[in-house]
């Protein structure tokens, strides 16, 4: 192995028949163009290019931008490697080809000494990430400069053992895309499922294998359960990271179908007599009703008896299936209530009032819990897929960590 005779944090040590080199040595990089709003097509022309930016990247149903005859200059095609270099620095990107916006890197290389997909993993790496944020500065708009992009030290392997390396990524590549379409799919399915289930449109088997029939009853979400207030802290008191016996939810914690639990706070005992009678227990379910509107979810045993901020109400003394009620709140019978909320008012909130005159439909308690367990399973099957998804993405990370640094060496035929 060849030491690092620079910095260790940016290379480490690599084989002796690889090459230290920096960026700069192996490509040229140009940026895209910048062009106002207003000089924008929204029409494709037999003449124009579409405008690649980091919001057409990331929103593939936005509408799309066209720019009328760029230069070649700023031309991408789907074989090339670009790179935010401004605000969301970093971000790297294949497979698109238009006139690329001025907040991209293009990266012009020898593809005989360097092979694309090996580059794009290496660049993707968590050590270059890190590198390249903290070259673009901590400042309110990051900026990555070509000097800084420059400097960044690359490993240049033998171009075999580079293509060999990149297939062995792109297996796990496609294993990931396979699982997150998969994932996309059940999602879908599952939300056409409860749009069946829980209007009535597709009726269930009962224990007898007979189908339910007869109408449902379309009631006030009052008339199923209390809705209640959270409440907000005593001005002048903050959270702590101390764990005390009184646990806070705060929307932040909040998620559609439950809470995370990962970075929970906690209020002082000074101040816990104060808010003792406004708690949520694992037997309710909560609501936002202010900022972020509608998320609804059940409480952990965990957190059985925290403390609910005034920014969520509880449905308590439910009286009918729990779980059915969530998947109601979470389906569209509700959330378009909600979603009118949120867009009528500058400052969204929803009102007690308006929460307990909701309508939602109310079978049979059989019924109920039928349709709670199939929707139940289909919850668990998407978690076994993220599950594994989270898994090919942990273990891909760790093939790069010592595959793109010839830590560990492959078998070149």
């Amino acid at each position: 192995m060849v030491p690092n005779l620079l910095k260790p944090s940016q290379l480490g040590e690599i084989p002796k028949d690889w090459k230290r080199v920096k960026l700069s040595d192996v490509m040229k990089v140009r940026q895209g163009l910048q062009i106002a709003i207003s000089e924008r097509l929204t029409s494709p022309t037999s003449t124009s290019k579409e405008y690649i930016t980091i919001q057409s990247i990331k929103k593939t149903d936005q509408v799309r931008e066209y720019v009328e005859a760029p230069s070649q200059r700023v031309i991408c095609s789907k074989d090339d490697v670009l790179m935010t270099r401004t605000g969301n620095t970093g971000i790297v990107v294949t497979g698109v080809e238009g006139a690329f916006h001025n907040n991209f890197f293009l990266m012009d290389f020898d593809k005989n000494r360097i092979n694309t997909t090996f580059l794009v993993n290496y660049l993707r790496s968590p050590r270059i990430q890190h590198l390249i944020l903290t070259k673009a500065g901590a400042s309110t708009i990051p900026d990555l400069n070509h000097k800084d992009f420059y400097s960044i030290e690359f490993p240049l392997a033998p171009i075999l053992e580079q293509q060999k390396i990149a297939k062995i990524l792109s297996t796990w590549d496609k294993a990931i895309s396979t699982t997150e379409r998969l994932i996309d799919n059940s999602t879908q399915q599952k939300k056409a499922l409860m749009q069946q289930l829980l209007t009535g449109k597709k009726r269930l088997l009962d224990d007898e294998g007979e189908r339910f029939e007869g109408e449902w009853d379309w009631v006030d979400l009052e008339d199923v359960c209390d809705v209640k207030g959270g409440k907000r802290l005593p001005k002048g008191n903050a959270l702590s990271e101390a764990k005390t016996s009184n646990p806070y939810i705060r929307v932040a914690d909040m998620y559609m179908g439950g809470v995370d639990l990962s970075d929970i706070k906690y209020v002082p005992e000074s101040i816990a007599p104060l808010i003792k009678n406004y708690t949520i227990s694992k037997d309710d379910l909560f609501i936002t009703v202010a900022g972020t509107l509608g998320i609804v979810g059940k409480i952990p045993n965990e957190l059985d008896g925290a403390n609910l901020t005034e920014n969520a109400d509880k449905l308590t003394n439910i009286k009918c299936d729990k779980t059915f009620l969530l998947y109601v709140m979470m389906s569209s019978i509700i959330q378009r209530y909600i979603e009118a909320e949120s867009t009528q008012n500058a400052q969204p909130k929803l009102a007690l009032a308006r929460i307990r005159g909701f309508k939602v439909p109310l079978p049979n308690l059989e019924e109920q819990q039928k349709i709670a367990t199939v929707l139940t399973n289909a919850d668990k099957e998407i978690e076994l897929l993220e599950q594994q998804l989270a898994d090919l993405q942990q273990e891909k990370k760790a093939l790069m960590q010592v595959l793109l640094t010839g830590k560990v060496r492959v078998v070149v035929e």
